[in-house]
């Protein structure tokens, strides 16, 4: 069975909680939940991960990249716009990775316009709540064949 490992990074733990006009009012163990659902339908097993240490986060990719995981979906939260040792973990992946966000990061403040990780992800899916997970799930999953 094809694994993937979707990345929670920091805040994430507070999802239900933090500023519900951006990210709602759903949970992490609920987005966690709706992610299994779907991996169940498609076949594929899915390992979550949430951690508000940067050092964990890359820890955790490298052991994706040591467990030959068949794709990798990361929302990095803040991170995203300036973590290159994030960044630099994730270019060791061979697999594709999918960056997700729940908001609009385009259409918020600038500073979240920039991704240090869109040259090497296969592509980004922000602005759907919590099917922006779901859709990344399905990209990742048709991206790895």
């Amino acid at each position: 069975m094809k694994t993937f490992v979707m990345l929670h990074g920091i805040n994430h733990n507070m999802f239900g909680k933090r500023d519900p006009a951006q990210y709602g009012t759903v949970t992490l163990a609920e987005i966690d939940s709706k992610l299994q659902a779907l991996g169940r339908e498609l076949g594929v097993q899915v390992e979550s991960f949430q951690t508000n240490s940067e050092a964990d986060m890359c820890e955790r990719i490298h052991q994706a990249f040591t467990d030959n995981v068949d794709g990798v979906l990361i929302n990095a939260g803040a991170w995203t716009h300036y973590s290159y040792g994030i960044r630099d973990a994730l270019a060791i992946l061979t697999v594709p990775v999918v960056e997700i966000h729940m908001s609009n990061i385009h259409a918020r403040e600038a500073f979240r316009h920039q991704s240090v990780f869109a040259e090497i992800v296969k592509g980004q899916i922000c602005g759907f709540g919590v099917d922006s997970y779901l859709l990344g799930l399905r990209a990742a999953v048709s991206a790895a064949g």
